[in-house]
């Protein structure tokens, strides 16, 4: 016999989740506010498990955790989630279990064991993809559409969704007659925005994007859904740059980054030593936060390093 969500009474496992976090509340452990603010983060985690064809409380194992805290660093990793929420979510699964099994749960940690990165991290050392030839050979060994999507992010500082879900075709007309390209699909909140074009290797890899695409409305494949896209194409990308020392695409919009700051102040960014004045970097920075499709300038230190 299956069983009832360690007791709680429910056979959902997201109501389970609320019930023993007021559970703790009764007991003096947790304050309402939290209870509510955990259980709804827990039902986060609970779609995750259901998409697996996991319906209980008792079927929650470590390595089911650690594959949401992984799915969700991959996340961080494209722009699309910050590493503190990440952190949160996967906090919320910790305290939820604790308390659903009265305290015998072993905890999964967000950082050590998913691999989300840490909630302030000021970049220190150069993006390797910075080194053009060091990109060049990690696309060597990839498939036509993989170099595309990589080119793209290196080229125009785009996220991974961004990069897939691009309809390169309609891109490279708007940047061949408006030198810019508008941003629409697989953007951070919905928020679309313009990337100016301003030299050839952009439109190099706008017309090579354009021709892998083919018919299809963006790089990926009618047949495929964004899901299946993400644990093929994508994961074959991110485990070809890492093999070449580049942590995955993000790592390719830090390389861009570094580039538009320097082409913007004329040196070299903070992690590499540049000297540029306070009012020069701030003004950079702003810049380079609308090009990345961020809306907060401290965001930059990840991609360029700490402010002078």
């Amino acid at each position: 016999m299956r069983g009832n969500n360690l007791g709680l009474k429910t056979r959902d496992m997201a109501k389970a989740g609320r019930f023993a976090m007021n559970r703790e509340v009764a007991d003096g452990n947790a304050s309402f506010s939290t209870a509510a603010t955990i259980g709804d983060r827990f039902n986060l985690f609970s779609k995750f498990a259901k998409d697996r064809g996991l319906r209980r409380l008792e079927e929650i194992t470590v390595n089911l955790v650690t594959d949401y805290g992984q799915a969700l660093a991959r996340q961080v990793e494209t722009g699309d989630l910050s590493a503190a929420y990440a952190q949160n979510l996967v906090s919320a699964v910790n305290t939820v279990m604790q308390a659903a099994t009265r305290g015998s749960w072993a905890s999964v940690s967000p950082t050590k064991t998913c691999k989300i990165p840490q909630r302030c991290h000021v970049r220190e050392n150069t993006p390797a993809s910075i080194d053009r030839g060091l990109v060049d050979m990690a696309m060597a060994a990839m498939s036509e559409r993989g170099r595309a999507i990589t080119s793209l992010a290196r080229d125009l500082g785009l996220r991974s969704k961004e990069s897939s879900l691009i309809d390169a075709k309609a891109a490279f007309m708007e940047a061949k007659k408006s030198e810019k390209v508008t941003i629409v699909h697989g953007t951070k909140g919905g928020r679309k925005r313009e990337v100016p074009i301003n030299n050839e290797q952009q439109l190099a890899s706008l017309e090579h994007a354009s021709h892998i695409q083919g018919e299809a409305r963006s790089l990926v494949p009618e047949n495929q859904t964004w899901s299946q896209f993400c644990e093929g194409d994508l994961r074959d990308i991110r485990e070809i740059l890492q093999a070449h020392g580049m942590t995955g695409l993000h790592d390719l919009r830090a390389g861009y980054a570094c580039d538009l700051y320097e082409n913007i102040t004329g040196e070299l960014p903070p992690l590499s030593g540049g000297k540029a004045s306070k009012a020069v970097d701030m003004a950079a920075r702003k810049v380079i936060a609308v090009e990345l499709g961020h809306g907060r300038t401290d965001v930059l230190s990840s991609y360029i390093g700490g402010r002078p």
